[in-house]
């Protein structure tokens, strides 16, 4: 037999549960305290998603529990709850979710989240997850225990039935895993969850440590945040292989029908004048367009005035909001707020909010701390790799009040710099979305942002 026969035959697919648990680091279980912080804040994220989706003002209970070697973690929400036949394939297969095709903002994007923390407290304990999820009054609640498949990436449901449960609806994931559990002011489970209230008013958050210490994050409103609405992708930002694949797939007859209703921001004048120039027939069958055609197309998107995608896919938290979460979680002689109007990266539309908090009982001599959110999820790891720490540091704060030892780099003094970017699609630097990227439209509307909120804190 020959060498390259040979070894075709040990060729074979890889999972991707499977990749994931050998290289578990790069969804943020790489040390103790941080897997914990991360399977908190994910099934946190789940709750909050779920419950802004459904209309409900969330109430989120967590517990971390020290059981024997292993850490036992509860988090329970009043949320929807999950039909039984989606149970196992939201907490236990990777890469399954209803938020990756959509263009709107929301916490979670890949259907990564929940079922890695499910897979690293399988890996790490060897006992199944257990999840408890009711639909409705009157309803049973649906009791399952299951772990994944990784060869597969599926779940295997290792018990399954009907049980109590005296929730009205809502649904609750208990886990056991290696971890550690820590207390300190931001990289900790407290930490995570005390900077998920003050961008979350609307949430009441319960948290019960290991040693019985409850601590209640309270909401600061009654009002839920504006309902994000999916949109059509940005002809601004669309590239040569999304085009084609868009034109092969369509189910649409016409190219003018298909442009119109496939891209945000593009009517029936708009449609006409792309294929005038792009010297293409307006009627013809879009997948019968070639790659030249294509080509043309796509330069004829760059050519035309297309108004800004529309807003409606965003739910920023707003200066009144940012301001009571602020005063909520700290003491404060001064807030200053500001929110940037809609921008677009690569067909992205983003936004971005500054709230800047000064004196009261923050430290006078330490560096300011930053508060770094991304669709109103807590970045805790990471700082230093961040778009949003390079902004703060290209800042020069010597004008406006705050110290700056080294003329840049993060300033000193008695404040809190809180920035939240909403986008339908956030450039996380890695699959554990501790980071944002450097992207230039984004660093240029922070810089704005920060300028901005600095100007107010210097009159």
């Amino acid at each position: 037999m020959e060498i390259a026969e040979e070894l075709a035959k040990q060729q074979k697919a890889i999972s991707v549960a499977e990749f994931f648990e050998k290289n578990r680091q790069i969804l943020g279980f790489d040390s103790a305290p941080r897997a914990l912080i991360t399977c908190v804040k994910e099934a946190v994220d789940n709750s909050l998603d779920a419950c802004e989706d459904a209309g409900i003002l969330p109430d989120i209970f967590v517990q971390v529990k020290r059981n024997g070697d292993y850490y036992q973690v509860i988090v329970e929400d009043n949320g929807p709850g999950i039909v039984s036949d989606e149970i196992p394939r939201v907490f236990a297969k990777l890469l399954y979710g209803s938020r990756f095709h959509t263009l709107r903002q929301s916490r979670g994007q890949q259907g990564i989240g929940i079922s890695a923390a499910v897979l690293y407290s399988q890996l790490t304990s060897g006992k199944p997850t257990k999840v408890i999820s009711k639909i409705g009054p009157g309803r049973p609640a649906h009791y399952c225990e299951l772990m994944i498949n990784t060869m597969k990436n599926e779940p295997e449901i290792l018990k399954a039935e009907d049980v109590d449960w005296e929730r009205p609806r809502g649904t609750r994931v208990e886990m056991e895993m290696e971890g550690s559990y820590v207390r300190s002011r931001r990289q900790s489970v407290f930490g995570s969850l005390k900077s998920a209230a003050i961008v979350n008013p609307h949430a009441r958050i319960t948290l019960v440590e290991p040693e019985g210490n409850v601590e209640v994050f309270e909401r600061a409103t009654e009002v839920l945040p504006k309902r994000a609405y999916a949109i059509q992708p940005h002809p601004a930002g669309i590239e040569l292989g999304e085009l084609i694949k868009l034109l092969r797939y369509t189910d649409k007859k016409k190219l003018r029908v298909f442009l119109r209703e496939t891209f945000s921001s593009i009517g029936t004048i708009s449609a006409q004048e792309l294929c005038n120039l792009a010297d293409l027939d307006p009627e013809r069958p879009p997948a019968d367009l070639n790659h030249d055609e294509a080509k043309r197309l796509l330069a004829a998107f760059k050519q035309i005035r297309v108004k800004s995608p529309p807003v409606d896919c965003l739910s920023p938290i707003g200066e009144d909001l940012i301001k009571a979460g602020l005063e909520k979680e700290f003491s404060l002689d001064f807030i200053a707020t500001t929110v940037r109007p809609v921008s677009v990266y690569s067909g992205n539309p983003f936004l971005v909010e500054v709230g800047l908090g000064f004196g009261g009982e923050l430290e006078k001599e330490g560096r300011v701390e930053i508060l770094r959110f991304a669709n109103r999820v807590p970045l805790v790891y990471q700082q230093g790799a961040c778009a949003i720490t390079h902004a703060v540091e290209s800042v020069s704060w010597k004008n406006y009040s705050l110290g700056q030892p080294t003329g840049s780099g993060v300033p000193v003094g008695p404040a809190v710099l809180l920035v939240h970017i909403a986008s339908t699609n956030i450039p996380f630097t890695s699959e554990s979305k501790d980071a944002v990227a450097d992207v230039p439209e984004i660093l240029a509307e922070i810089d704005l942002g920060l300028k901005d909120v600095a100007r107010k804190l210097r009159r």
